[in-house]
C-alpha cells in the first residue's frame, strides 16, 4: 500500500467516525426534546421519529422509520389529504408553519396537536425534505397559558408581584411592586431588601427562608412593614402577602430558582378593621362599667370602677381631681353659668389671647358647639371660636383653679383605683400644666414627650415616672366643671389621638356625674 492510498484510508475513517459521532448525538438531542419531531424526506419517507413522538401516538421508532407519508397508519386517509398539502407548502417556503392537525394513535385514537413545520434544506440549498415538531394541543396550550400568566402578572397585575431570588434579592419587579416600594423597576433588582424597608425586613426575609426550604404556607400573611427614606419617616403600611416556592422544570430533582412574593397593599382596611375592634370592645366596657357601678352603694365607689373600667387597654394611669368651688351650695341646686368654676369671670381686652409653644393639642366642647382643635399660650384659655371681642372678655378668667386629688390608680402595680382622703390640698400643678388648660377650655387637651423625651418631663407635671403621653378632660355636670380627669401612658404605647379623646370625655361624663351625685363638688 501506498502512503498516498494510506492516508486516504485513514481520512475516509475518520470521516466515517465523525457521522458515526455525528448521527449519535443527533439521536440524543431528539429523544431528549420535549416535542414530538417526525422529519420527512423529499419523497415523503419517515427518516426520523423521536421517543416523545413514540409516547404521544405510541408508534415506535422502528415501525415509524422507513414508512412513506402517515395515511393509513398516523392519520385517518380522509385527513391524509390536507396534511400532506400542508408539509408540502412547509417545504416550499422560509420560515415555519404552524398547523393544528388531528393524528391517529397506535390504538385508533385520534388526538389533536400543534405543529411547527420547517423546510430542511442540504449545503448547497437544495430542500431535502421536512421536519414537523408537534405536541398535544392541551399541553400547548397550558404551556401558552403559562406564558400569558407570566407576562400579565409582571405587567399588568394589581397586586404586587416579586420574584426573588436564592439570595433573598429581587429578580423580577412588576410594575405594581415598583410603585409600592417607591422605586423604578431596575433600580430594585439585586438589592438587600434591608436598603428598601426600614421595618418588616426580618419577617419578610424569615418568611422567604421558610417558604425556601419547607414549601409555600397554607395561608397569607399580613406584614407591616416601613419604607426607607431619607428625607421623611414614612407610614407603616400592611401588605398582605402570598408566597410561592419556583423550581426548576428542567431538573430531575426539585431545584429552587427563589420565591414568587405576591402581596398587596390592605392598610386601609386592617385600620378599618381594628378601629371597630376598638370601638366594640370600648362600647362593651363603658357597658360593664355602668352595670358594675350601678351596684355599687357609695357614689364615690361608682366614680372609681368608672376609671378603672377605662384604664383597661386604654392607659397605664388614671387621675381625677376635683376642683374647689368658691363656696359650697346645697346639692341639686343649680349654679348660674358657671359658679362652681374656681375663678371668677373679669374683662380683659379681646387680643389678650395668643397661641403659644405648649406642645398639647387641645379638643373642646361648649355646648352644642362643634369640635375643635388648637394650641393655647402655656397658662391661657382659648377662647371658642367665633368669640366676639366682648365675648373673649366676659369668658376670660382670673387666676387658676385649684385642683384636689380625689382618685388616682396605683402607679408601679395593678389594681383597683383608691379614693383619696378630702385633705383640701391642691395638686401642685405648675401654671399652664395640661389639666389647668382642660378645665379652662371645657374639653380635652392631649400633650406628648416627643421622640427625644427630656429628662423629668413627667415629673414637672407631677405625673408618675416613665409617662411620656398624656389627656386631660374636663369633668362635667349639670352645666358645671366639677374637675379635671387625667389619663396617662408609658412608652409602650402610642400617643393619644382624637378617637382617644372621645372616649375619654365619655368616661370622664360618666365620672363627673357620679362625684357630683356623691356631693363631692361641695368640698
Amino acid at each position: 500500500m501506498t502512503a498516498s492510498s494510506a492516508s486516504s484510508a485513514s481520512s475516509a475513517a475518520r470521516c466515517s467516525a465523525d457521522e458515526t459521532d455525528d448521527s449519535g448525538l443527533l439521536a440524543a438531542l431528539l429523544d431528549g426534546m420535549d416535542a414530538a419531531l417526525v422529519a420527512f424526506a423529499a419523497d415523503g419517507t419517515v427518516t426520523h421519529w423521536n421517543h416523545e413522538a413514540e409516547r404521544i401516538l405510541g408508534w415506535t421508532t422502528t415501525e415509524a422509520v422507513g414508512r412513506t407519508g402517515l395515511a393509513g397508519w398516523a392519520v385517518r386517509k380522509e385527513d391524509a389529504d390536507a396534511i400532506e398539502a400542508a408539509l408540502a407548502a412547509a417545504m416550499r417556503s422560509p420560515g415555519r408553519q404552524v398547523h393544528e392537525f388531528a393524528l391517529l394513535t397506535k390504538d385508533g385514537h385520534r388526538i389533536l396537536v400543534r405543529t411547527q413545520s420547517s423546510a430542511v434544506r442540504a449545503s448547497g440549498g437544495r430542500v431535502a425534505g421536512v421536519y414537523c415538531a408537534f405536541s398535544e394541543v392541551h399541553t400547548q396550550m397550558d404551556l401558552e397559558r403559562s406564558i400569558a400568566l407570566s407576562e400579565a402578572l409582571f405587567e399588568d397585575a394589581s397586586w404586587g408581584v416579586v420574584l426573588i431570588d436564592a439570595d433573598l434579592r429581587p429578580a423580577v419587579v412588576n410594575a405594581h411592586a415598583a410603585r409600592a416600594l417607591g422605586v423604578g423597576r431596575t433600580a430594585l433588582l439585586g438589592r438587600p431588601l434591608g436598603e428598601l424597608l426600614a421595618q418588616g425586613v426580618e419577617e419578610l426575609e424569615c418568611a422567604l427562608q421558610h417558604v425556601l426550604a419547607e414549601g409555600a404556607p397554607q395561608a397569607v400573611a399580613d406584614l407591616w412593614v416601613t419604607l426607607r427614606s431619607e428625607e421623611a419617616e414614612l407610614p407603616r403600611r400592611c401588605w398582605r402577602s402570598g408566597f410561592v416556592r419556583l423550581s426548576s422544570p428542567l431538573a430531575e430533582e426539585p431545584v429552587p430558582l427563589g420565591v414568587a412574593w405576591l402581596f398587596q397593599d390592605v392598610t386601609d382596611a386592617k385600620r378599618a378593621e381594628t378601629e371597630g375592634s376598638l370601638l366594640r370592645f370600648r362600647a362593651h366596657q363603658l357597658h360593664r362599667a355602668g352595670r358594675a357601678a350601678a351596684e355599687c352603694p357609695d357614689p364615690a365607689e361608682a366614680a372609681a370602677v368608672h376609671l378603672d373600667f377605662a384604664l383597661a387597654g386604654f392607659a397605664d394611669h388614671g387621675l381625677v381631681d376635683l376642683a374647689v368651688p368658691p363656696a359650697p351650695r346645697p346639692y341639686g341646686a343649680l349654679a348660674e353659668g358657671d359658679a362652681y368654676d374656681a375663678y371668677d369671670e373679669v374683662e380683659v381686652p379681646a387680643d389678650a389671647y395668643e397661641t403659644g409653644g405648649e406642645e398639647s393639642e387641645t379638643s373642646g366642647t361648649s355646648g352644642t358647639s362643634g369640635v375643635s382643635e388648637g394650641t393655647g399660650a402655656a397658662g391661657g384659655a382659648a377662647p371658642p371660636s367665633g368669640a366676639t371681642g366682648a365675648d373673649r372678655g366676659r369668658r376670660a378668667r382670673r387666676g387658676t383653679p385649684r385642683l384636689v386629688r380625689t382618685l388616682a390608680s396605683p402607679a408601679g402595680a395593678p389594681g383597683p383605683s383608691e379614693t383619696l382622703s378630702a385633705n383640701g390640698i391642691p395638686a401642685p400643678y405648675v401654671p399652664g400644666h395640661p389639666a389647668f388648660q382642660a378645665y379652662e377650655r371645657r374639653g380635652s387637651v392631649r400633650t406628648s414627650a416627643g421622640p427625644a423625651s427630656p429628662a423629668g418631663w413627667a415629673a414637672a407635671r407631677n405625673w408618675p415616672d416613665g409617662t411620656v403621653h398624656g389627656l386631660c378632660v374636663v369633668l362635667r355636670s349639670r352645666g358645671r366643671s366639677l374637675g379635671v380627669a387625667t389619663f396617662l401612658r408609658a412608652p409602650a404605647r402610642r400617643p393619644f389621638d382624637r378617637a382617644d379623646a372621645d372616649y375619654a370625655e365619655e368616661v370622664a361624663a360618666r365620672i363627673a356625674t357620679a362625684l357630683d351625685l356623691a356631693g363631692a363638688a361641695s368640698l
